[in-house]
């Protein structure tokens, strides 16, 4: 085999499509976790300063936020081994794989492994959805509280009363209702809409939710791939991963 030949075949055995997938799956989980992370440290930052002056009104918060910054910590790890299987559920699977390990019969164990590769990514679907949907509140709690900072900076231009305009935390559940002040108002909540901490508060946590959009696209591409992959496997005889765990002998042996 000459070296074009050589490079035609190891260029045919990648598989593009879970490869697009995975690094869609890395890129996704990477950026949710990452300005997730950081975005939940500057949200408790945000509310200790402008929302709260007892440390007893958002310590249930600032615990909640630890233990979400935990749970990212884990998906992070989980993600990284899952990716990494997905990439190899894709090389299994392709031409060159199959050309190498022949028609063989598949056994009970390569079904199951199928199948339960299957099932994990339909689960993982289902409960990444539940997370893309939570990843919209602090988008929307913060885009409230951008589209009220803008009402403001207008009505200053002309005489009108200001101060009835405000974002109140307790209304959203960061904080209790005997929490003071519990929201800011008026000139006030301009200026924390000015600053910092605010700005990349909030653009974090736009990134994490297009992370959070990302990861959805891989498993949902990656069901579709394995979904794909089984019935086309199915018809000729062979199984996703029973090329690898099978028999030596032929299935008419």
């Amino acid at each position: 085999m000459g070296c074009y030949e050589c490079c035609v075949r190891c260029l045919g055995g990648i598989p593009y499509c879970s490869l697009v997938a995975t690094l869609l799956c890395f890129s996704g989980v990477a950026l949710f976790c990452g300005c997730g992370h950081q975005a939940l440290t500057e949200s408790e930052r945000l509310i200790e300063t402008y929302f709260a002056r007892s440390m007893e009104d958002y310590d249930t918060l600032a615990y909640v936020i630890e233990y979400f910054q935990y749970v990212i910590y884990g998906l992070a790890s989980f993600f990284f081994l899952y990716c990494i299987m997905l990439l190899a559920e894709g090389f299994y699977t392709t031409s060159v794989a199959k050309q190498t390990f022949g028609e063989f019969r598949s056994t009970t164990c390569g079904r199951c492994l199928s199948s339960t590769f299957i099932v994990v990514t339909y689960v993982l679907s289902l409960l990444w959805l539940l997370v893309f949907a939570l990843s919209t509140l602090p988008v929307y709690f913060f885009y409230n509280m951008a589209a009220t900072c803008h009402t403001i900076d207008v009505l200053t231009e002309t005489p009108a009363s200001i101060n009835q305009l405000c974002v109140d935390a307790r209304q959203y559940g960061l904080l209790p209702w005997n929490a003071v002040p519990g929201k800011a108002c008026g000139i006030t909540l301009s200026s924390v809409c000015k600053t910092r901490e605010y700005r990349m508060t909030y653009d974090l946590y736009i990134a994490a939710f297009a992370g959070a959009g990302m990861t959805l696209m891989a498993l949902v591409h990656s069901l579709q791939l394995a979904m794909n992959l089984r019935g086309r496997f199915k018809k000729s005889g062979c199984d996703l991963h029973g090329m690898l765990l099978q028999s030596p002998y032929p299935a008419n042996f």
